[in-house]
């Protein structure tokens, strides 16, 4: 299994340094009301602008404050807190707050940059500097819209792209553990409502263009907020034949055919955040539980197959080490 070393971890954040402030090719969400609103994204988002689009931008930024953290020796991290000085001010980030107040703006990078956002958060307030104190409007703004929509979302979504729900309450659920009970409290009545009877998962996946795994996400979810024996009972009823190998689809990792087509390069980070999950699923339900080896095995084949690639296209490039870093965590 590859680690987290310091020459990894200066390979990661100068990938992701190199395109933090890239503001094109950009893919914006935005809703246009007039011509008054078909401006760049500079203007739009004046610190969440590179990386390809806004969330992809904000995860990048979670991903080099936690390398920097974890390696604060090497070079790559004077340039990361450098830049999270002049970019992650109080300043900037009201202009990113105050587009939220755009009537059309309700749905915006719902839900995956709303999770995100907090993952940022959390991390910036690991440091000692300004960032996330900074950082703490915007992060309660996206709380608040967690707050407001769970209670109208009837079902989940199980899609494996940025729609995906039980991946976004895993993210927000871990800031809400440390920043708002109440709000832990609440997406850990949603998820449960959602998913606590779910039983015998097909696992029909991959799709196409999918960079989660829907069965994984959610069990990796469960695990968060179950005890020990409460998400093995649960996990075993969720995918009961997992220790002969079952579905084999969850084992395998996915082909990636085309990495300069945005939709299909998705399915490297199908293959991380698979790593990701099974990783977190063996260490929830212990080392000698039956499902742990052929889990970790499944880990390291996935990680495997698509860590080499991250750099192979800006496709993936702008996004790929936020998600490899979360498989060698």
């Amino acid at each position: 299994m590859p680690v987290l070393d310091a020459e990894t971890a200066a390979r990661f954040a100068g990938l992701t340094l190199s395109h933090l402030g890239q503001e094109y090719p950009h893919k914006l969400d935005h809703v246009l009301d007039g011509d008054h609103d078909a401006l760049p994204p500079r203007v739009l988002h004046p610190i969440f602008h590179g990386s390809f689009d806004w969330h992809s931008c904000v995860h990048g930024w979670w991903q080099v404050l936690t390398l920097a953290r974890l390696h604060p020796d090497i070079s790559e991290a004077a340039a990361v807190r450098a830049r999270a000085d002049a970019m992650l001010t109080p300043e900037l980030v009201e202009a990113e707050r105050a587009y939220l107040d755009r009537p059309l703006s309700a749905g915006f990078e719902r839900p995956y940059g709303w999770g995100w956002l907090l993952a940022l958060h959390s991390e910036a307030m690991r440091h000692d500097a300004p960032w996330g104190p900074a950082l703490t409007p915007l992060a309660h703004a996206f709380a608040e819209r967690f707050r407001a929509f769970l209670p109208k979302q009837t079902y989940p979504i199980r899609t494996g792209t940025h729609f995906n729900s039980a991946f976004a309450l895993a993210l927000a659920h871990e800031w809400a553990a440390q920043h708002d009970p109440a709000l832990a409290g609440q997406i850990t009545e949603t998820a449960l409502d959602w998913f606590g009877a779910d039983r015998g998962c097909q696992a029909w996946e991959p799709g196409g263009d999918e960079f989660l795994s829907s069965a994984l996400t959610e069990a990796m979810l469960m695990s968060r907020l179950l005890d020990a024996a409460a998400f093995t009972a649960w996990f075993e009823a969720f995918l009961p034949q997992a220790a002969q190998g079952l579905p084999a689809t969850l084992f395998v990792p996915a082909t990636v055919s085309d990495r300069s087509d945005g939709k299909i390069a998705h399915l490297d980070g199908l293959n991380l955040s698979r790593a990701w999950c099974w990783r977190e699923i063996a260490t929830a339900l212990g080392t000698a539980h039956p499902v742990a080896a052929p889990a970790r095995a499944a880990a390291e084949r996935h990680i495997a197959a698509s860590l080499p690639h991250i750099a192979d296209d800006y496709m993936g490039t702008h996004w790929l080490a936020s998600f490899a870093l979360l498989a060698l965590l």
